[in-house]
């Protein structure tokens, strides 16, 4: 085993134990999404080593290539050979709409299906650095604000990215060394996909290390925890109910403040409800005038105290 090898096998023991420290003493067991690229076989040749014997492995085919299946089938071969349980998992519906994010409903769908029937308790998926700086950047150009920048979430759930520190080179590297040929997916050539634009964008940039976007990322999670944690601290306060929503008895608080306050109120009287950040500012300054406006099916009336309640049922003719 060479020097870089043991490195990232001692860094993918380190991240594991980070997000999951009761793992190393107890039973439980690690499923591992695994498509067949260099990425997410790097996942699994470095979980095979950390935890031996406590890991499965689930492919998700979704039938839209011809050779989605053959290559299904390479990554339950490289199961077979190391002693880890493999399953190929198809949508029952056919994948229609938007074809990505279809995709991935119906991939985590049928991934916590198929952890549930096997009793297994966590998920680590293979995304890495490179996904991060991708994602913070196509957020950036869609006017995120500080949620969307947090970028990919190392935990959420039962759902872990021990890799998100990994630069995707090492990676690829790591997987070559082990004598694999990863599968090539050509959508990820595919230029009517944002994030493989600005994939390709990025590609002139050399000489960057791209694990620091996953530094960059986590300390805007940590300032948005911070946030929540403000705002839930403000919303015991001030935050009152009322026969038929709720009330804000305080309202001279920053933007980013009266924003999380605002939805905070909208949810307890419309749970589904999810303004747009245009529609919550506009309704943020109405609000600040004494003005009332309906969001959703929601009468929301300012002044000093803004109130929230189910508006009144439209009379049809």
């Amino acid at each position: 085993m060479d020097s870089e090898t043991a490195s990232l096998d001692k860094d993918f023991a380190d991240a594991l134990h980070r997000l999951v420290p009761e793992f190393s003493t107890n039973d439980q067991k690690l499923g591992l999404a695994v498509s067949g690229g260099p990425d997410s076989l790097a996942l699994l040749l470095l979980a095979a080593q950390a935890c031996p014997g406590r890991i499965a492995a689930a492919t998700v085919d979704h039938g839209l290539r011809p050779a989605s299946s053959t290559e299904a089938d390479f990554v339950a071969s490289i199961c077979r050979e190391r002693d880890i349980p493999h399953a190929i998992l198809r949508p029952v519906v056919p994948i229609r709409g938007s074809i990505q994010s279809a995709a991935r409903r119906a991939r985590y769908g049928l991934l916590h299906d198929w952890m549930k029937e096997q009793h297994i308790d966590w998920l680590a998926t293979a995304h890495h650095a490179d996904d991060q700086l991708e994602t913070m950047i196509m957020r950036i150009l869609r006017g995120s604000g500080i949620d969307g920048m947090s970028g990919i979430r190392e935990k959420r759930s039962n759902i872990i990215r021990p890799l998100l520190h990994f630069q995707k080179s090492a990676l690829e590297t790591y997987v070559a060394d082990h004598g694999i040929d990863a599968v090539n997916d050509p959508s990820n050539r595919d230029q009517g996909f944002d994030r493989v634009r600005v994939r390709n964008a990025l590609k002139d940039l050399e000489g960057f290390d791209t694990s620091l976007a996953s530094q960059s990322a986590s300390a805007l999670g940590a300032a948005r925890e911070a946030i929540e944690w403000h705002v839930e601290q403000l919303a015991a306060e001030h935050v009152e109910s009322t026969d038929n929503g709720c009330s804000l008895g305080k309202t001279d608080f920053p933007h980013e403040i009266q924003r999380r306050l605002l939805l905070k109120c909208l949810h307890i009287c419309e749970p589904s409800l999810s303004p747009r950040g245009q529609q919550i500012d506009q309704t943020i300054t109405a609000l600040e005038r004494g003005e009332t406006v309906t969001l959703g099916d929601i009468l929301c009336k300012g002044g000093e105290r803004w109130t929230f309640q189910a508006a009144p049922k439209r009379r049809t003719s």
